[in-house]
């Protein structure tokens, strides 16, 4: 993905284990941070 493309929709668990989806936070600036998991090299 490049700067500015649309993240395609997608749906995972929040810290509760309730389904949160992307479009539940459309019209809202939303900022999507990847990073490694721990323990692991990168």
């Amino acid at each position: 993905m490049n700067i500015h493309d649309k993240a395609p929709e997608f749906t995972l668990q929040d810290e509760n284990g309730k389904e949160v989806g992307l479009k539940d936070f459309r019209g809202k600036t939303v900022i999507l941070f990847f990073y490694p998991k721990a323990n692991t090299p990168g």
